[in-house]
Order: structure tokens, then sequence, then C-alpha cells
């Protein structure tokens, strides 16, 4: 006998919104929302990686943001200065007024990359960096080699693989 059809109600994460093709158009998954995350800024730099720091709030707001620069990317940037360039992305929480005092009049002046001026990453730019292509990749391999059995030991081992990028790793990204 034919099950009658069920319609499944979805509430939609607007911003990680995935979809996949499949040989069998009509079977759907549900994915629950609110699954534990995690929220790991970072950067490189010639020789040397600054992260993994842990967003505790699950959103990010730009009070978070600068928080996160103030206590963890300045103190780790300050022997590089003056030389340094900051270059961060358009989202909301980079562009918030205190975000961008910070960053222009207290750490980098007139040294960092946002949005809506003449050093601001061109529109539709691809995510071709060596984020994505070395450091993210390198990490998730090494968090990911076994199931992971929660969100602890997940820091841990995203913290671990953190530890093992070397400088001549780092060399031959680049």
């Amino acid at each position: 006998m034919r099950q009658p059809f069920t319609p499944l109600v979805y509430v939609v994460n607007r911003h990680n919104v995935h979809i996949w093709g499949s040989e069998n158009l009509h079977v759907v998954f549900q994915n629950l929302q609110g699954s534990p995350k995690v929220n790991i800024p970072c950067g490189l730099m010639l020789n040397k990686v600054i992260g993994s720091f842990f967003f505790n709030e699950p959103t990010i707001s730009a009070n978070v943001n600068l928080d996160m620069l103030e206590l963890y990317v300045a103190p780790q940037s300050e022997e590089f200065q003056p030389w340094i360039i900051f270059q961060q992305d358009g989202a909301p929480p980079h562009w918030g007024s205190h975000v961008r005092w910070f960053l222009d009049d207290a750490t980098f002046p007139n040294r960092w990359i946002g949005r809506d001026d003449l050093t601001s990453w061109p529109p539709q730019l691809p995510d071709i960096t060596p984020l994505d292509f070395f450091l993210w990749r390198y990490v998730k391999g090494k968090a990911f080699s076994t199931p992971v059995p929660d969100i602890t030991n997940f820091k841990a081992r995203i913290t671990d693989a953190f530890a093992t990028i070397t400088e001549d790793m780092l060399e031959n990204m680049w």
C-alpha cells in the first residue's frame, strides 16, 4: 500500500543554504539546524599562523568581533607593526563603526582592507585564498581524521592541528 504524501516543514538558515543534486530527486533529507558549530577566525602571515581562537557566542556581532580583535589579534600582531596589512571581508561584524575605528585609528592606520574604499576586496571575488586551499583543508584533515565524539574534543583537535603547522609548511604554501 502506498504511503500518503506528508510535506516536510523546513527552517531555512539563510546564511548556509546548500542544495545537492542526487540520482533520486524525490528523496529529501532533513538537516536539523542548531547542531554544534565552531567559529574560528584565524590569519596567515608569511611565517606565522594567528589562530586558533574560538568564539563562545552562537552569533558573531560587531561587538564580539571587536573583542576578538582587541584581545587576540592585536597582541599577536604587535611585533609586526607597522609592516602588517590587515585584510578581512565585508561581513557585517567586520564593518561596525567601532570595529573600523579600532582598525583605522588604533591598530592598523591606513593598513587594513575591508570594503567600500579603494583598498577593498573586488566585488564577487572568489574564495581562492591560502586560508581555503591550505589552512582549512589541512586543519579539517587533522580534526576529522577519526569521528569526533564531542565539541570539546573537536576544539582540542583543531588547536592541535594549528600547533603542527611549521614555518616550512607556510613557506611552501606561499
